[in-house]
């Protein structure tokens, strides 16, 4: 009878490749990440109604340019992706300009999406977004309409975030004509109707 380590001596080469197979099964059972994967919007399935793209809780993206930038959220708890200009420009003094990103989005269903200022550019620079909503089945470019509320021109560089997309719910329930109105509380009351006691509402 041949012990083990007479057959170990006797056959070296065998004992290495055995030992070489015992590692390659380890490492083949190591969990690996899997890469991120990105959806590209041409690769999606249009069967929704009214041409509508059903893609769950996916915002899609797709580039119209090499200068359009993926946008992005500044924490893992940001509200709104960070939108940016695909070209320099520049929002005179006390005027507006209409910003290009070089994107067109697919939104999940049952959302809108609303353009939104970015409050360092808002409190440092003055500047404020304009005519943000963006419906659920539009397919063109996405542009920011920036407002420069300062006495100075606005300089942007191309990459610059220039606002931030946030995704709303929305409920688009049916329009009904009716004679008249449940009664409140409030009833009437508008402008003005729940601040100073004294002030007399505006009626509009």
């Amino acid at each position: 009878m041949i012990c083990t380590w007479q057959w170990s001596r006797l056959f070296p080469q065998k004992s290495s490749l055995s030992s070489n197979r015992s590692k390659l099964h380890m490492a083949s059972t190591e969990i690996q990440e899997p890469a991120p994967k990105v959806v590209k919007l041409d690769a999606v399935a249009s069967n929704g109604t009214n041409g509508s793209v059903t893609h769950g809780s996916t915002l899609l993206i797709k580039k119209l340019s090499p200068n359009a930038i993926t946008p992005t959220r500044g924490s893992a708890l940001a509200a709104g992706y960070d939108v940016s200009s695909a070209y320099d420009d520049v929002v005179p003094a006390r005027g507006k300009a209409l910003i290009k990103t070089d994107l067109s989005i697919a939104i999940p269903e049952g959302t809108y999406a609303r353009l939104a200022p970015r409050s360092g550019l808002a409190w440092k620079h003055s500047i404020d977004v304009g005519a943000g909503v963006i419906d659920a089945d539009y397919r063109g470019p996405v542009c920011v309409v920036l407002f420069n509320l300062s006495d100075q021109d606005y300089q942007i560089k191309a990459g610059d975030r220039v606002a931030q997309l946030i995704l709303e719910r929305i409920v688009t329930p049916e329009v009904l004509e009716v004679d008249d109105l449940e009664a409140t509380l409030r009833g009437a009351g508008g402008f003005g109707s729940t601040g100073i006691a004294t002030a007399a509402p505006e009626v509009c």
